[in-house]
């Protein structure tokens, strides 16, 4: 234990040890704001509160709280207890927050309190388990292609990972000496996203910026307010973004795009709108952002926008062929990614063993491809690969020449059956509010305009919405049962 009490190596260590004066303000909304001094001492309050109700080193503790400051203390105060935080989504119906309590069995539970500022922090019934010492929180896959899994997050790990990113950002030539810009969080703390969006800024010195919901207006609005340059944001609300009547993001420079690849046309449409380069990304849940963009790359190679970026330093990036073997330069493929840092394994006790090779590469489902220079282009998810009739249709490059039409609002591409064929693309598509709905021959003419002939779906529906993840990722499955039988 360090001399403040905490786990060696505990996250709570960027809120306790946070730079900031404690009369500087730390955690901000845009009608409140909380100093350091205030949110160390709520942090410390609740870490009692919790250990005096029975909580020990290793018990859950859930968390279902509104995006607020209270969500960082209550995150910040479960692991000044030394205990694993398990973030629960408010907006979950009560069945998946019966599934995530049964599938981590927490010992206590953190509840909004009688107003905005308090919570309400009880035991709860039945089994607990007690996680391994290290253990710092639990996140979910994203549930895209299939249920969300339970998984571990270490202490050791995450810090590594941050400072995997912030290295070579802290060394890129800005002055060291700078105060950061607040770090805005447009994104539920109940997120992996969230989460890290807190803990980046955090270890980087910064104060936080808390939404509580994303609207592009009160986004560009906090920008401005609070002279953000640099963000990080999911695809879906740079989006968002591109589609509305916000004229400008001053004085913001950089965008950092995380949880799913962003198109080449959003991240070209957002750079020419608003000057501001996106720094595209790519990471998984189970082993963190594996390869990114810096400054340096963007200013040398901005001809290659929409492409995930370079690895990080100690990350080593495969492209393999259905038979295992290492793919050349530019073939597309199987990415598989080999890191120090990896995930604990799942709550549900499951390993990721079976998702590495026998030379430490973890397959991450995700196909793609290296260019001559080393950067990385995610082509798509394998399991939602349509092949038709031995030709490879890649849904996500279907859905953005969709989108390119102004009566298309989004898109979503699957796999449908076909006898002749084994199965054949078809969209999903939502009509653009105030546009005339685009006529199929219309979309088709779209289509053949970019893609090849075998790309261009077979059929089209009209939907009044796609059902998505709470960071914008379209939930296939469920879009595939709305297929006619």
């Amino acid at each position: 234990m360090t001399a403040a009490g905490l786990a060696e190596g505990s996250l709570a260590t960027l809120l306790l040890g946070h730079p900031a004066a404690d009369d500087q303000p730390l955690l901000l909304t845009a009608s409140r704001s909380l100093t350091a001094g205030e949110a160390r001492a709520t942090c410390r309050a609740w870490a009692a509160e919790l250990r005096a109700l029975g909580v020990v080193s290793g018990d859950a503790v859930a968390v279902r709280l509104d995006n607020a400051p209270e969500g960082v203390l209550a995150m910040m105060a479960i692991w000044a207890a030394d205990a694993v935080f398990v973030p629960l989504n408010p907006a979950s119906p009560p069945a998946e927050i019966e599934h995530a309590l049964a599938a981590t069995l927490p010992a206590a539970i953190i509840d909004p309190g009688a107003d905005s500022a308090s919570v309400r922090i009880r035991t709860l019934d039945g089994e607990h388990r007690r996680y391994d010492d290290g253990t710092a929180f639990i996140t979910w896959t994203s549930g895209t292609t299939g249920p969300p899994k339970a998984i571990l997050h270490t202490h050791s790990g995450y810090l590594e990972l941050l400072d995997r990113v912030l290295g070579p950002l802290r060394g890129g030539g800005s002055d060291p000496t700078r105060q950061p810009s607040p770090n805005l969080i447009p994104v539920s703390l109940s997120l992996n996203s969230g989460i890290y969006n807190s803990l980046f800024g955090l270890r980087a010195g910064a104060p936080l910026v808390i939404m509580e919901r994303f609207r592009p207006d009160r986004f560009a609005e906090l920008v401005t307010r609070f002279g953000v340059r640099s963000v990080v944001l999911p695809p879906a609300a740079i989006a968002m973004l591109n589609a509305s009547d916000v004229e400008s993001l001053a004085p913001l420079r950089y965008v950092r795009s995380i949880t799913a690849p962003l198109s080449p046309t959003q991240a070209r449409l957002f750079r020419e709108r608003f000057g501001v380069f996106v720094l595209n990304s790519y990471g998984q849940a189970e082993v963190g952002e594996v390869v990114g963009w810096t400054a340096a790359d963007a200013k040398e190679h901005p001809e290659k926008v929409g492409a995930a970026g370079r690895p990080h330093a100690g990350i080593s990036i495969r492209i393999v062929g259905p038979d295992g073997r290492e793919l050349p330069a530019g073939e597309v493929g199987s990415l598989r990614v080999k890191s120090a840092r990896m995930a604990a394994g799942y709550a549900t006790g499951e390993q990721l063993s079976a998702r590495i090779d026998a030379d430490g590469y973890l397959d991450t489902g995700d196909l793609g491809r290296v260019d001559d220079d080393g950067f990385v282009w995610i082509e798509g998810r394998a399991g939602i690969l349509i092949n038709r009739g031995g030709n490879k249709v890649f849904p996500e490059q279907v859905e953005e020449v969709l989108e390119l039409s102004p009566a298309v609002a989004e898109a979503a591409v699957v796999g449908a059956p076909d006898e002749r064929l084994g199965e054949v693309p078809v969209a999903f598509v939502v009509d653009a509010p105030g546009v005339p709905p685009a006529a199929d021959d219309e979309l088709v003419a779209l289509c053949r305009q970019h893609l090849v002939p075998y790309k261009v779906p077979v059929a089209f529906h009209h939907v009044p919405s796609l059902p998505r993840t709470g960071v914008g990722k379209l939930r296939r499955p469920e879009i595939a049962a709305l297929l006619p039988s």
